[in-house]
């Protein structure tokens, strides 16, 4: 008898015979599924006791690996393929052309054949076998002798087939200096931002981090010349953006510290109160908060509870929290390291009366300046500060709770430039009314939410570039015999991020010309116009960073989920954004508000509503509807129109608003109170704020393509520019099929378009993302990185 197979493993198959080795691969076909029917197993059986060559115990054996009830373990069958794979490694071709064939040279080599080779009834019966198995023994075949690549390590990124170089600079505009210089500065090892820290520590690498970069400069951007400043706010938004990319704890401490500590100051303060506090904001001399929002108040700074009673007597006034509920919650730099806080309160002045009867007269909120902590980090007296505790993510920021307790400050703290109390208590303003005041003093702040969203979507730009540079790198799956072929090549994982990397483009668009349409506001202008956009797309903005790091961290598989690689920090430190600064659902209601009517600043306060019914009539009959031509015209040239795509976008913004002006004038017809009739079209209101953020963000994003000179780069913004669209209107597609704005087949096209341009935009996807330009320092996520990191 020949000697048993040597290249087979010891234990590969197991107590098999050399008889029953012949029907291994029939046995592998046999279970390839997991399953096999009763009438399979009974007509396998009944051939196998048909066979004279096989011993009593060897078909007992058989029956046994037959049992549907007690089907091969995992184990054992990985043992047959074993068996069967390295055995046809050492046999000529012509016996591996079929699982019979197969069989037959396996039992050659084992030994049972007679001396002129296998017996014509066990080929016949082998054949006979296979014939019962039916056509899917082909593919089993196939399956058990084709090469298995080895799994494919990451592979270098192409080079991108664009200027990528030029491209950035589009994207960075006139502020390229400014932003390589942030980058050089966060990409020093001093700024390594992987270590996993505990609460404590971070809060203290926080406040370093903010010290360095108060060093270079960046935190005074936007105050004046002899605070170290540049006196512009677009260049601070700018450095804000650019940090939000390497840590969102650092850039959110980095906001709290210049932004909103320093820019109360700077905004609301007259020169007196600038000199003597930002140069020493700038560089973090002087630590401080932005006490304005309350437990029982959140977004309704109208209403908040602290109160500042102005004592004549002593030219103080007197800061006090009345209840709990109306503690200042969430207030950053308080639980550590701020040293005074701009707090929001109610200004009270007593007077008396004709009758000599002493009364107390509201004029609505103000800011001051509270002195919270000394130097030395002791509190204040009569300041009662507690440590806002663990939160989600973003522990690297001390926030805080503050009370006051009848808390005395200077009559000179008011931040006073836009209204003044006079050392006797005649208040004065150059703003009469109290609303358009309240306004007026938020508005100044506004340069807040165009910051954030801009955070927020550099988050998403650092999410898209880990995520594409690895989709670019990482081999899944492909042909068979042929190599894994990049994820980045599959039309799911397309679908997945280029949309996101469309609105990342748009968005960053949107913000550009916003942030500079801010900056170049004079004192004095009407704001309102800036602050809708601001508050729609700070909202777009960040809710599509929570969208696109999710999407990024599920396409990167296990390695989006370590966290090492940096999609877990990003996921948890941004996931705020979409409600501080303005939690965006009351944005967008707020956003409604004014787009309903030309008397935007009236409507503002619900119980003028009625005055504005009739404005909203004469705007519902000035609506025009497309021409109904155009929900059939479904030709390539047509869906990839610039002019479709604004105005589809258009029709739908308008007819949104129209449409809820519409519900809210029949509701108050009817008797029903404004603040009700408000509140249940609010779902109508909140889809019509979605239209206009969307619009702006195509408008925005068209202008920058016809903006573009360099013809390669033109193509290649439009086509992402088409994409942004197409898929929204895909996306939409519900709405527009309701509104007969399309009919089904266009619907259908404008999918079918949106594939193709994926198709398009995938030897382009890494270099777009290149063209964000971030250094892998700041990236610093080995499977991110452009070049491969070691650990990878």
């Amino acid at each position: 008898m020949a000697a048993p197979l040597a290249p087979v493993p010891p234990d590969a198959l197991g107590s098999a015979s050399e008889q029953t080795i012949a029907l291994l691969p029939l046995l592998y076909l046999a279970w390839a599924d997991g399953v096999l029917t009763p009438s399979e197993v009974a007509e396998i059986r009944q051939r196998v006791e048909a066979q004279a060559w096989l011993a009593d115990a060897d078909k007992q054996q058989l029956a046994a690996w037959l049992d549907p009830l007690n089907p091969p373990t995992a184990t054992q069958y990985r043992r047959w393929m074993r068996a069967i794979r390295t055995a046809a490694q050492h046999l000529p071709e012509e016996r591996c052309n079929s699982l019979a064939m197969l069989g037959l040279g396996m039992a050659e080599v084992a030994g049972i054949s007679s001396g002129d080779g296998v017996s014509s009834e066990v080929i016949g019966a082998l054949h006979d076998l296979e014939g019962v198995l039916g056509p899917a023994a082909e593919e089993a075949l196939t399956e058990l002798l084709a090469e298995r690549p080895d799994a494919a390590p990451l592979a270098a990124i192409p080079e991108p087939q664009f200027d990528v170089v030029a491209l950035q600079a589009i994207l960075d505009g006139d502020y390229e200096d400014l932003r390589e210089r942030v980058k050089t500065v966060l990409s020093d090892p001093l700024f390594d931002p992987m270590p996993v820290l505990d609460t404590a520590a971070a809060r203290e690498r926080a406040l370093r981090w903010c010290r360095h970069l108060a060093a270079q400069g960046f935190g005074a951007l936007a105050f004046p010349d002899y605070a170290g400043g540049e006196n512009s706010i677009a260049k601070f938004i700018v450095a804000f953006e650019t940090i939000a990319a390497h840590d969102l704890g650092l850039v959110v401490k980095f906001g709290v510290q210049f932004g909103l500590w320093g820019g109360s100051v700077n905004q609301l303060g007259t020169a007196r109160h600038r000199r003597q506090y930002l140069p020493k904001i700038g560089t973090m001399e002087l630590p401080g908060c932005f006490a304005m929002s309350e437990l029982g108040h959140g977004s309704n700074v109208r209403d908040l509870e602290t109160t500042a009673t102005y004592d004549a007597a002593t030219g103080e006034f007197v800061i006090d929290t009345p209840r709990n509920l109306a503690r200042k919650e969430w207030i950053g730099n308080a639980a550590n390291h701020g040293q005074v806080a701009t707090v929001f309160a109610q200004l009270q002045i007593p007077h008396t009366d004709a009758s000599g009867a002493a009364e107390m007269e509201s004029y609505g909120v103000h800011a001051f300046l509270v002195p919270i902590r000394s130097a030395d980090g002791c509190p204040m007296p009569r300041v009662r500060i507690q440590d806002g505790g663990e939160k989600m993510g973003l522990n690297g920021v001390d926030n805080g709770r503050l009370w006051f307790d009848q808390v005395r400050i200077p009559r000179d703290n008011l931040l006073d430039r836009f209204a003044s109390v006079s050392e006797d208590g005649v208040y004065e303003s150059p703003i009469p009314s109290e609303g358009r005041r309240f306004f007026t003093m938020l508005s100044t702040l506004v340069g807040g939410r165009i910051a954030v969203g801009s955070g927020g979507n550099s988050a998403a730009k650092v999410g898209l570039t880990i995520a594409l540079r690895y989709g670019a790198r990482r081999r899944q799956f492909g042909p068979k015999d042929r190599a894994e072929v990049p994820i980045l090549d599959y039309l799911s994982h397309q679908r997945r991020l280029f949309p996101l990397l469309a609105k990342a483009y748009g968005l960053h668009f949107a913000l550009a010309k916003l942030r500079e349409d801010f900056a170049a506001a004079r004192p004095g202008d009407d704001l309102q116009e800036i602050e809708a956009r601001a508050n729609a797309l700070k909202a777009f903005a960040t809710w599509n960073c929570t969208e696109t790091l999710q999407e990024a961290r599920e396409a990167c598989g296990g390695q989006g989920y370590l966290w090492e690689n940096r999609l877990a920090a990003h996921k948890r430190d941004s996931d705020i954004f979409t409600t501080f600064e303005g939690d965006n659902t009351v944005l967008l209601l707020q956003v409604a508000k004014g787009l309903l009517s030309d008397y935007a600043k009236e409507f503002k306060n619900l119980s003028t509503f009625g005055k504005v019914r009739h404005a909203l009539a004469d705007r519902v009959e000035q609506i025009v509807h497309l021409n109904p031509l155009l929900t059939v015209k479904k030709d390539r040239d047509h869906l990839r129109d610039p002019a479709f795509h604004l105005d589809a976008f258009r029709q739908r913004e308008r007819d949104l608003q129209v449409g809820a002006a519409g519900r809210i004038k029949r509701r108050l017809d009817n008797g029903m109170d404004s603040f009700d009739a408000f509140v249940e079209v609010q779902d109508h209101l909140l889809t019509a704020a979605w239209a206009y953020a969307k619009r702006e963000t195509l408008d925005a994003f068209h202008g920058a393509v016809e903006a573009t000179s360099d013809p390669t780069l033109k193509a290649l913004l439009g086509k992402l520019c088409t994409l942004y669209a197409l898929h929204d209107l895909e996306e939409d597609r519900g709405w527009f099929l309701e509104q007969g704005y399309m009919d089904g087949g266009k619907a259908k096209a404008i999918r079918a378009e949106v594939n193709a341009l994926l198709g398009e935009l995938r030897p382009h996807a890494v270099g777009l993302v290149d063209a964000f330009g971030l250094p892998d320092a700041i990236v610093a996520a080995p499977i991110g990185t452009r070049e491969v990191a070691e650990r990878t």
